[in-house]
């Protein structure tokens, strides 16, 4: 039941969605840009230009839409760690080249479209300075600007959800609550992440489509339990008592991934359990046969905890 890479996942199922993504941008976009972005042109690409090695830090999605009246883009890049990165900007620089390069090999047309960037963060950690390019490069802020002319600088738009009061945060349910969630998700408090929860799930009787609304409870569902670190049984089971009251038609999805949840979480202790075991042995003396038929653990797990203890 966990997922490979729940924050990814989270957030695509979430900001994919169009009517989201235009949700999210006729709320948060400054109004300087609201004034020549066309929202009813926004539409959806499949390219995504994050290098594979980084893809557990960084999730993307582009998004094409008519600015000033000529064809542009929207890029978002999602940050999952719980810390900022300091190369955000040279980051963007280097997907934002990809865009451009893919587009004019693409098409034969040496014409770039403008691109937006936009970066969302949930960590723990406020964000740096750091929100343009040139921010990066020692002794920039001091050249004339006839000289700055020749060096490549932008700024990129930064969402950081972590400090928003429930008060601050806008948009329509599904908006609202991905936001809530994602905001606790690193907080090692339980209490606040399961409180946000339970707000959350009221939100959901505002979304019309019943079905819809049902697969958007799943996947919260599915990211908390993938994500969650510290939630326990007793979470668990007091998150589902609330579904059952506050949106009864989503419950019997939710019991069994609770379900599938608890199992595991008992699965893990007994696994945590017998490689304390093991370790107590081998530090006895025992072989690794007799190591395997008290534990039920298999050789190769025993070679590796040896291994572990060595260093």
């Amino acid at each position: 039941m966990k997922l490979q890479n729940p924050h990814d996942t989270f957030f695509k199922e979430t900001f994919g969605d169009t009517e989201v993504a235009k949700d999210f941008l006729n709320h948060y976009l400054p109004n300087s840009l609201m004034h020549v972005v066309d929202l009813h042109s926004l539409e959806p690409q499949k390219d995504s230009f994050v290098d594979k090695n980084l893809d557990e830090s960084f999730s993307d999605l582009l998004f094409k839409a008519v600015i000033q009246g000529e064809e542009g883009y929207f890029y978002f890049l999602f940050e999952h760690k719980s810390y900022p990165s300091k190369g955000i900007a040279l980051q963007l620089l280097k997907y934002m080249i990809a865009i451009w390069e893919a587009k004019t090999q693409k098409e034969n047309n040496w014409e770039l479209p403008i691109i937006i960037p936009l970066v969302i963060y949930h960590g723990r950690d406020n964000w740096q300075k750091v929100k343009k390019l040139g921010d990066m490069m020692k002794g920039y802020d001091h050249l004339p600007e006839e000289v700055q002319v020749y060096v490549p600088n932008f700024a990129y738009l930064l969402y950081d959800f972590s400090p928003h009061s429930d008060e601050e945060i806008k948009g329509e349910a599904i908006l609202k609550i991905y936001q809530m969630v994602v905001r606790e998700i690193f907080i090692p408090n339980n209490q606040e992440l399961v409180q946000s929860i339970m707000k959350a799930l009221t939100f959901l009787r505002e979304i019309k489509n019943k079905e819809k609304g049902i697969d958007y409870l799943e996947t919260m569902m599915r990211y908390v339990f993938s994500t969650g670190k510290n939630l326990t049984e007793e979470d668990a089971q007091q998150v589902m008592k609330q579904i059952e009251t506050t949106y009864p038609e989503g419950s019997e999805v939710i019991v069994t991934l609770a379900e599938r949840y608890m199992e595991k979480g008992k699965a893990e202790g007994r696994v945590e359990e017998k490689m304390e075991v093991a370790k107590n042995l081998i530090l006895k003396g025992l072989s690794t046969i007799d190591i395997m038929e008290v534990t039920g653990l298999e050789k190769e797990e025993i070679d590796k905890i040896k291994q572990q203890m060595l260093q």
